[in-house]
């Protein structure tokens, strides 16, 4: 589910938006609507496993969207 909490969108990483493809189309709209290169953010975060995916896409867009989950990875 994706939220907004105050001015900062939340998306919660167990439900169905937490999944790499939802990520990466997200990524992608993000991406053309700030002006970034969409290729270069889904290529960096196709570039590893899923822990690198939620690590690129908050370097990208950490600054208004919360990835929110329910564990801690091992």
């Amino acid at each position: 589910m994706i939220r907004q909490k105050d001015r900062t969108l939340v998306i919660d990483l167990d439900g169905p938006d937490g999944n790499a493809y939802v990520l990466l189309g997200t990524a992608k709209r993000f991406a053309r609507q700030l002006g970034l290169d969409e290729q270069k953010v889904s290529e960096e975060m196709r570039s590893g496993d899923y822990e690198n995916l939620l690590e690129v896409f908050d370097g990208y867009f950490g600054d208004f969207v919360v990835l929110e989950r329910s564990y801690l990875p091992k």
